[in-house]
């Protein structure tokens, strides 16, 4: 019996760090990067971004090498400006995407430096 108590408190102790520790885990991430010439880019995995999963949290890492840039996201339910001109480093963003299109791009030249990906259910 003893035995029998032990080994259900030790599989339940298991159980509830196993969900804890999903509940820990970070969100997916996704890299932009933005100068030094006029590029600007949304990549996951080092593959261009097309489509992302709607409804989930993502860590964008934006890494702005040009202070004459910034980079800025903007679709259903965000608008954010990640880096802004006369930042040159890296800046972090937690987006939770709803379906539909976001834009990407450096507002003093976004004729030339923009994106664009949809997040879709």
């Amino acid at each position: 019996m003893r035995k029998a108590l032990l080994s259900t408190i030790g599989a339940g102790s298991a159980a509830a760090l196993l969900v804890a520790a999903t509940a820990l885990a970070a969100p997916p991430k996704v890299v932009g990067k933005v100068g030094p010439g006029h590029t600007i880019s949304v990549t996951v995995g080092g593959k261009r971004v097309k489509t992302l999963k709607a409804g989930t949290k993502y860590r964008f890492v934006v890494t702005d090498r040009s202070e004459d840039h910034d980079f800025r996201l903007v679709g259903p339910g965000v608008s954010k400006v990640i880096t802004s001109e006369g930042f040159v480093g890296t800046k972090t963003a937690l987006v939770t995407l709803r379906k539909g299109t976001y834009r990407f791009f450096c507002a003093p030249h976004a004729e030339d430096m923009h994106g664009s990906f949809r997040a879709v259910a």
